[in-house]
């Protein structure tokens, strides 16, 4: 993997999913790191700039006063006066210091006040000295040798600096710094609202839901997007009408002949050789139902406010009732109680699929249901021969007919699953085929609330 690579799998990892906090952190980043840098640098050049200005004042000063101690008569009545004179009018404190001068170490670079000192002493003076690197006392103290040995010391307060109150600059950059970056934010809000919208009305349009209101506006690019996903959304629902209503003719035509055949084969009498055309004939009445069913989906039926329980314990009465001489024992297990956003009708064919493909392959099937994290799952299980891991995906696909296939419904035309499956996707979730607890085959829907 290359180094872009590796950076962007990093990036995926921890940025934000959304667009919009992608967008913020995109603005926000450049803009903080900006202001600290610029904070930095003002910082340091202010600081930069008054520190220069004190060491050489205070350079000078202990300048004037080394000269004027060498050329006075060196008394200690005379360095009284002129200690008191420092003190009193360049609030200097200086004194004699009986010990050696020691070797002056290289300051680190960070130490920008004594390599400052160290530089503006050099300038004023020939003598040797030392510059301290801080007293506990909050003092600035730095000492010089004289010609004759003796070494002087200086100290001042470090008040003398004159830094000033620096939180007011800072205040105002902070302040001027989230004015602007929530100004910013609005604007970008009303940017991303317009792909949000977008965004909402797909997914909606994908559960079926083809009425969603949606006003293009924004940027010309999510513009244009917004109207291509009108005209695409009008043609599709107008493709699919237009399908279904073709198809809906051929299924009536198609009815008038197998009624004709019905009424022919029953003025026929009980004859024992039409059993066979009779049962042909219901298979067929049985396959146009399913081609119905799998081309209309949901019937763009509108979802609702059911009762899960209630539904579940219908659709098992029925598939019970539909099968009179099955020796199979379905079991309705745990389900949650109150009511949940179902479309109704679509739902009870999806579970009778399922219920159904069980109870022909199964002797014990239960149904079960729990609701967790927003999302509605449902279980089938039973007890028989399962379908291999690697088949569960073909399964789903219609006509498609596998040995020992269990997308067979009781017509045998391989949309069973094909039409639950149809339904959960326009409800926004999924059924998974699994391996089931009791030893079959586990047929999970899970969809969103």
């Amino acid at each position: 993997m290359s180094l872009s690579s590796r950076f962007n799998a990093f990036l995926e990892r921890h940025m934000p999913s959304g667009l919009y906090p992608r967008a913020l952190l995109i603005l926000f980043l450049p803009v903080l790191l900006l202001q600290a840098l610029m904070i930095g640098i003002l910082l340091e050049r202010y600081y930069d700039n008054v520190t220069r200005v004190f060491g050489r004042s205070m350079a000078r000063q202990a300048g004037f006063v080394l000269q004027q101690y060498e050329q006075g008569p060196r008394t200690p009545d005379a360095f009284a006066a002129l200690s008191s004179d420092a003190l009193r009018r360049l609030r200097m404190e200086i004194s004699l210091s009986p010990d050696p001068l020691p070797i002056q170490p290289e300051p680190p670079f960070y130490e920008f006040f004594e390599n400052r000192m160290i530089r503006y002493l050099g300038d004023q003076t020939s003598q040797p000295f030392f510059v301290e690197s801080g007293t506990a006392d909050d003092k600035v103290s730095f000492r010089i040798q004289m010609s004759n040995g003796e070494v002087m010391r200086f100290r001042f307060s470090a008040d003398r600096l004159g830094l000033g109150d620096t939180s007011t600059i800072l205040a105002v950059l902070l302040c001027s710094s989230l004015l602007f970056l929530g100004i910013a934010t609005i604007f970008l809000r009303n940017q991303i609202r317009p792909i949000q919208d977008l965004a909402r009305a797909a997914k909606a349009f994908g559960i079926g839901q083809t009425q969603t209101p949606l006003r293009p506006r924004g940027a010309a690019e999510v513009k244009d997007a917004g109207l291509a996903f009108l005209d695409m959304r009008q043609r599709l629902v107008r493709h699919v009408e237009q399908r279904t209503a073709m198809l809906a003719g051929v299924s009536h035509d198609l009815r008038t002949i197998l009624t004709r055949f019905k009424l022919e084969l029953a003025v026929l009498g009980d004859n024992p050789k039409i059993h066979p055309l009779k049962e042909d004939v219901d298979e067929m009445q049985h396959m146009l139902e399913d081609y119905m069913a799998f081309v209309k989906g949901d019937g763009g039926e509108e979802a609702t406010e059911s009762d899960l329980a209630a539904l579940i314990a219908s659709t098992v009465e029925s598939v019970e009732r539909d099968r009179p001489d099955s020796d199979s024992v379905i079991h309705v297990g745990e389900l949650p109680a109150g009511t949940v956003k179902l479309k109704a009708n679509a739902f009870r064919r999806l579970l009778t699929n399922l219920v159904s493909n069980a109870v022909r392959y199964g002797r014990k099937v239960e149904v079960s249901a729990h609701l967790q994290s927003s999302r509605l799952k449902v279980f089938v299980d039973d007890d028989g021969p399962g379908i291999p891991a690697d088949q569960r995906e073909d399964v789903f696909r219609p006509f498609v007919r596998l040995d020992n296939a269990r997308n067979l419904d009781e017509t045998g035309t391989g949309l069973g699953l094909a039409i639950a499956q149809d339904i959960a996707q326009a409800h926004g979730g999924e059924i998974t085929l699994r391996d089931s607890p009791t030893g079959g085959l586990r047929a999970e829907v899970n969809l969103p609330q």
